[in-house]
């Protein structure tokens, strides 16, 4: 199934935050996000009718294995893409908010191309 890039976003989040804490809940992906609570409660129901994220009974969040390939694929173009920008002399914050845009939309016979040439440095 497709991913819609708000689909995407929630992932990266669920990965980053699993990755700090041992627990994600809805609560954290909303204060994480700046995203009201029913936006949340939306976004992370679509996932895991898509089977990319499983909600225990005490709400809980866990990436499927589905879920976890897509939240590292986006996690990596976001991390290579910011590097990216920034070697080019952008500050940080701008940097990491138009990866955020651009890690949706740009193709992957491109971002490869980014990638191995940001590796050959």
């Amino acid at each position: 199934m497709k991913l819609t890039p708000s689909g995407e976003m929630y992932l990266e989040t669920i990965y980053v935050l699993s990755r700090e804490k041992s627990q994600v809940r809805s609560i954290d992906i909303a204060e994480y996000m700046n995203f009201s609570k029913p936006s949340v409660s939306r976004g992370v129901n679509l996932l895991k009718k898509d089977n990319y994220i499983n909600i225990d009974e005490e709400g809980y969040i866990t990436l499927t294995d589905c879920g976890l390939l897509f939240a590292r694929k986006i996690y990596e173009r976001h991390t290579v893409l910011s590097k990216a920008l920034i070697m080019l002399g952008v500050d940080e914050k701008t940097a990491a908010d138009d990866a955020c845009k651009i890690e949706h939309v740009i193709s992957e016979k491109s971002f490869q191309a980014l990638k191995k040439h940001m590796e050959g440095r």
